[in-house]
């Protein structure tokens, strides 16, 4: 698990209006992207040992997704506009990863789940200054953080390290998440 401060506030200063809505368009985003890897690695490799694994986070995703699709409409919150973009781009890199085999597939979902272990600590982080004010949406990413760090550790033991090419697949995996985390914040 990674620990993440936040970066200080004065005294008396919560989050913003515009950073809770950037932060619930951005989860959104990101869940919806991990629905659409996670039905492209079911696509491929549903049907295999790991399609139950596979099956069992992209049901977890999907209710994280629902919990967000909550939030964008009690807050009022824009979607993304870079939706159809994740859309695609989550399922063909699931399915992409999932057709290199089991192993690139697991490697593609501890890469994608370490990014967002650390986007989630540092919402976690500054939604902990604000105490009671935000402590519904607060509570909401950490149990969804419980869930990503147990799919980080499900695909290490399924031999995501193992994958051929797992430190460069990673890597960029990593950088694509990152990419698109900046995006989705305010686009």
């Amino acid at each position: 698990m990674i620990t993440i401060k936040a970066s200080p506030r004065l005294p008396g200063f919560n989050a913003t209006d515009k950073d809770l809505e950037r932060m619930i368009r951005v989860d959104h985003a990101g869940e919806h992207g991990a629905v659409q890897i996670y039905r492209g690695q079911m696509a491929v490799l549903g049907h295999t040992a790991t399609g139950d694994t596979i099956k069992h986070m992209y049901d977890q995703e999907q209710a994280h997704l629902q919990r967000f699709d909550q939030l964008i409409a009690e807050h009022g919150v824009r979607p993304t506009v870079l939706a159809p973009v994740w859309s695609v781009a989550g399922y063909a890199l699931g399915a992409v990863t999932a057709l290199m085999g089991e192993k690139a597939a697991m490697a593609c979902t501890a890469a994608v789940e370490e990014v967002i272990d650390e986007h989630y600590a540092r919402q976690a982080a500054s939604l902990e200054k604000d105490g009671a004010a935000n402590a519904e949406l607060k509570e909401t990413i950490e149990q969804f953080r419980a869930d990503e760090i147990q799919h980080r550790e499900t695909a290490i033991e399924h031999g995501a390290e193992q994958a051929p090419g797992y430190r460069i697949l990673s890597e960029t995996i990593k950088a694509g998440c990152r990419v698109a985390i900046k995006l989705s914040e305010r686009i």
